[in-house]
């Protein structure tokens, strides 16, 4: 009898390990659906989508691209943000904001008439910017500046410059936990600010990771992940800076990106041409389910959480006037 339970024990743990397995061999499989041609010359960054407005919005050398989502057209630009980095809408403001690394401010948009409403000086070379919806607060982070500016999104006044200790590339926001978390690119780190505080609370080391350039967040399960250099996706508890796991990431990861309806988290790789994709089985695993062959140079990326849409900006080079484009895959 006793066997006999061993013997039942044993297929029981089979058959769920076969099941696990079965599981992630089904996962939807991303793939090429088309591009979106933008032409013109020059340097590209962010690409950011507001999924209410079903807009998608792409910094392009001196102004921000404005892309139809329904219908994957080019329907307008926000002009006059010279070395633009970023750009992020928000619509319960009505208002859209872009960091100018140029000229060292930040632009404040109608978003409506794309105009440009006024200008917020920042710290050196505004860079990532985010929205906290509980303090109604915009952060840019300043590259050159080794900081993060903050500002009341609703007037442009500037509350504080935050001093970082490094080169931020970008931040995700907690806004219950009232944490900031930013990506600290030449410190192999990510720095914590307080919200209500304006103060940098830990600085956490994400070893074996380097250079960290990506970042996105669960919220639900307080997990970042972290996209690294050439070497890791990261998936770091947010509470505490714990690193929880890790899958490998391609050469010259520049973007992530977490889509909370598939518990999937991208991280884009222009050097290698790739898309690491991983699923959050649990808040303590992570699995690569999908090395997705892009374009070398396809290095910034958004997902889009309607359609879980992926959408990544590329280029023949930066001096070619008409290859500037977006590339979109989807399951």
């Amino acid at each position: 009898m006793r066997n006999f339970r061993l013997t039942l024990g044993l297929l029981a743990a089979l058959g769920c390990c076969v099941m696990a397995a079965s599981a992630r061999a089904a996962e939807p499989q991303y793939k090429f659906i088309k591009e979106i041609q933008i032409g013109g010359g020059g340097g590209w960054d962010y690409l950011s989508v507001d999924s209410a407005a079903r807009r998608l919005y792409v910094a392009h050398g001196t102004k921000v691209v404005v892309i139809d989502l329904d219908k994957d057209q080019v329907v307008g630009e926000v002009v006059d943000t010279p070395g633009v980095h970023g750009f992020i809408a928000v619509p319960e403001l009505k208002r859209g904001f872009s960091g100018n690394g140029r000229e060292d401010k930040a632009s404040i948009v109608d978003l409506a008439t794309l105009k440009t409403l006024s200008k917020v000086p920042t710290e050196g070379n505004p860079d990532a910017l985010l929205f906290d919806p509980a303090t109604k607060t915009i952060y840019t982070f300043n590259g050159r500046g080794k900081s993060a500016t903050i500002f009341e999104a609703e007037t442009g006044k500037v509350l504080a410059n935050v001093p970082l200790g490094g080169k931020p590339e970008t931040g995700v926001v907690d806004s219950a936990a009232g944490r900031v978390y930013v990506n600290i690119e030449d410190k192999d780190e990510i720095a914590v600010i307080d919200t209500k505080t304006h103060q940098v609370v830990n600085h956490w080391p994400i070893a074996p990771g380097k250079s960290a350039t990506g970042l996105a967040l669960d919220v639900e399960h307080h997990r970042l992940f972290v996209g690294c250099g050439k070497d890791y996706m990261l998936m770091m508890d947010s509470a505490t800076g714990k690193i929880v796991t890790s899958v490998p990431s391609g050469q010259g990861v520049d973007a992530a990106a977490f889509d909370p309806g598939t518990q999937l988290a991208f991280v884009s790789a222009g050097g290698s041409g790739t898309v690491i994709i991983a699923h959050e089985d649990s808040p303590d695993k992570l699995t690569l389910v999908q090395t997705l062959t892009t374009e070398r140079g396809a290095r910034t990326m958004t997902v889009d959480p309607k359609t879980h849409k992926i959408y990544l900006a590329n280029a023949k080079n930066r001096q070619d006037a008409t290859s500037f484009k977006v590339l979109v895959y989807g399951q």
